[in-house]
C-alpha cells in the first residue's frame, strides 16, 4: 500500500508548498475548501478536513447532521501556479466513516467504475466560455474591456490584444500544470472569451476544469476584474457554452472505439458511437436538467440572434456533422461534442449523466439516423415537428420534471439515505426556479403597470 502522507509530504517539500487547500464542490459546482498548513498534512491523510456540510450548500446534511470529512485524493494534486506556496487536493466526502452519496464528485467516480467494469473509459475534453466583466458604478455589470464593442467580435485580434495579460497568463500556467493549452481566442460576444485544454479521462477532466474556474475567478480579480461562467450574463450577447467532447476507449488496449474510417454516414464513426449519440438524443430533455441547471441556461437556448454575433446554442435534440446548429456536433472521427451543457454545469454531475445515457444507448442498440444537416436555426418550426425533432425544455422546471422521469438518469446518479439523489436535486432546483419566479422584474412593470 503506498504511504499516501510521505508521498505527499515529500511532494510538497519538493514543490516549496506550505498550505493545502482540501476541496470539494457542491451540487451547484462551488468550490469549497480548508486551508492545511503542510505542517498539519497528517489532518488530511490521517481521517481528513471536517466541514459543517449544512453551511457548505446542498449536500444533504441538516445542522443537526455530524461533520462531513473531505479525504483527499492525491491523484488530484495541482501546485496554484499563481502562489505557488498552495497546492489544491481535490476531496471526496465521507460522513462517519462511509462515501456520502450526495458528493458530486463520488457520483461521477460511481458512473466511471461502471464504464470500466464493462471495458471502457470514457475520456472528456471541455470547452470552457467565460466574460470579463466588472461592477459598474450603478451596481450592474459591464464589460471589463470598455472597446470591445464590435458587431462581429469573435475571434478579433485587437480583443485578444487588449486581455493579453490575463489570457497568455492563464495559458502559460495551464501548460506549467501539463493540460495542454492548445488555443485561446475571443469568443462570439464582446468580453467572451475561451481558453482550451488537452482531453483526459472524465474524473481528471472535472477535476481540472473546477481548478480551472477556480484559476480563471482568482487571475480575474487580481486584475481588477472578474471573470464568470454564467450562460447568459447578458441579455443580448451570446451565452457561454461548456462544450463536452466524449470518446469511450478500451480499458484494457486503449483502443479507440469510436472511429470507423469506412463509416457509411461519413463522419467517420463507428456504430458504438451512433448508439452513444442515440442515447443523448434520447436522454436529452432530462439531460438538460444537470448539464443546463439554473434558471439563467434557458435563456441561453434558442434559434434568434443576439445583437453581438450569433447564437450557437442548440434548440432541438440533434446530431450532426461539423455542424454548429446541432445539440451533438462531430467535428472529426472518434468524438462527439455535446454543445447544450453550459458554464454553470456541475461537471462531475453533467459527466455522468452524460455518460449514463450514452451508454444506455449502447445498451439498447438506438440507431440516432442520418445525421442532420439542415441549419437548424433557420429551419421553419413545422418543419422541425415534421421530422419528429424534440425541442429542448424551454425551462429548468421543465428539464426537472424530465428528469425525475428518466429511470437511467435515475438510477446513474444514486441513492442517498433518504432516497434518490435525483429527488432532492430536483427539490433543489425546483426551489430556485420558484425563487426566480416569484420576483417582479422590470420588464414585466413596464409591460404591464398601465396596460389594462
Amino acid at each position: 500500500m503506498p504511504d499516501v502522507e510521505s508521498d505527499l509530504r515529500a511532494r510538497a517539500e519538493s514543490d516549496s508548498v506550505e498550505f493545502f487547500f482540501a476541496m470539494f464542490v457542491d451540487m451547484h459546482g462551488k468550490p469549497c475548501a480548508k486551508m492545511i498548513p503542510a505542517e498539519a498534512i497528517h489532518v488530511l491523510t490521517g481521517g481528513g478536513a471536517g466541514f459543517a456540510g449544512f453551511a457548505a450548500g446542498p449536500m444533504g446534511q441538516s445542522p443537526a447532521d455530524p461533520d462531513m470529512i473531505a479525504v483527499p485524493d492525491p491523484a488530484s494534486y495541482t501546485v496554484a501556479p499563481w502562489q505557488p506556496e498552495l497546492a489544491v487536493l481535490q476531496c471526496d466526502i465521507h460522513v462517519e466513516g462511509e462515501p456520502w452519496p450526495y458528493t458530486p464528485r463520488l457520483i461521477l467516480k460511481g458512473m466511471v467504475e461502471k464504464a470500466r467494469q464493462r471495458g471502457l473509459v470514457c475520456n472528456v475534453g471541455c470547452e470552457a466560455e467565460y466574460f470579463l466583466v466588472r461592477r459598474s458604478d450603478g451596481g450592474g455589470i459591464e464589460l471589463a474591456d470598455s472597446l470591445d464593442r464590435a458587431e462581429a467580435p469573435c475571434y478579433d485580434a485587437k480583443g485578444l490584444t487588449r486581455m493579453f495579460g490575463h489570457l497568455t497568463t492563464v495559458s502559460k500556467y495551464m501548460n506549467r500544470l501539463g493540460w495542454a493549452n492548445y488555443a485561446n481566442d475571443h469568443e462570439d460576444a464582446n468580453g467572451q472569451f475561451e481558453q482550451n485544454f488537452a482531453y483526459a479521462d472524465a474524473l481528471t477532466s472535472a477535476d481540472r476544469l473546477i481548478f480551472y474556474r477556480y484559476m480563471v475567478h482568482t487571475l480575474a480579480h487580481q486584475a481588477g476584474f472578474a471573470a464568470t461562467f454564467m450562460p447568459k450574463p447578458f441579455a443580448n450577447l451570446t451565452g457561454s457554452g461548456l462544450h463536452l467532447h466524449s470518446s469511450l476507449w478500451d480499458a484494457e488496449s486503449g483502443a479507440e472505439l469510436f472511429v470507423d474510417p469506412d463509416d457509411a454516414r461519413g463522419l467517420g464513426l463507428s456504430q458504438m458511437a451512433y448508439q452513444y449519440i442515440g442515447g443523448l438524443i434520447a436522454h436529452a430533455p432530462a439531460l438538460a436538467a444537470i448539464l443546463c441547471p439554473t434558471v439563467n441556461s434557458y435563456k441561453r437556448f434558442g434559434v434568434g440572434a443576439p445583437q453581438s454575433g450569433a447564437t450557437w446554442a442548440p434548440a432541438y435534440a440533434t446530431y450532426g456533422g461539423n455542424n454548429r446548429t446541432q445539440m451533438l456536433r462531430v467535428p472529426d472521427g472518434g468524438r462527439v461534442e455535446n454543445r447544450a451543457c453550459d458554464g454553470s454545469a456541475n461537471p462531475y454531475l453533467a459527466m455522468a449523466a452524460q455518460l449514463a445515457a450514452g451508454l444506455d444507448g449502447i445498451d439498447r442498440g438506438l440507431d440516432p439516423g442520418e445525421p442532420n444537416l439542415d441549419n437548424l436555426h433557420v429551419l421553419p418550426a413545422e418543419a422541425v415537428a415534421s421530422r419528429g425533432i424534440r425541442a429542448l425544455p424551454p425551462t429548468l422546471l421543465h428539464a426537472v420534471d424530465e428528469l425525475v422521469a428518466d429511470d437511467v438518469l435515475r438510477e446513474a446518479l444514486g441513492k442517498t439515505p433518504d432516497g434518490d439523489y435525483v429527488d432532492y436535486y430536483a427539490k433543489v432546483k425546483r426551489e430556485e426556479f420558484h425563487a426566480w419566479h416569484s420576483v417582479v422584474t422590470d420588464w414585466e412593470v413596464e409591460r404591464y403597470l398601465t396596460l389594462f
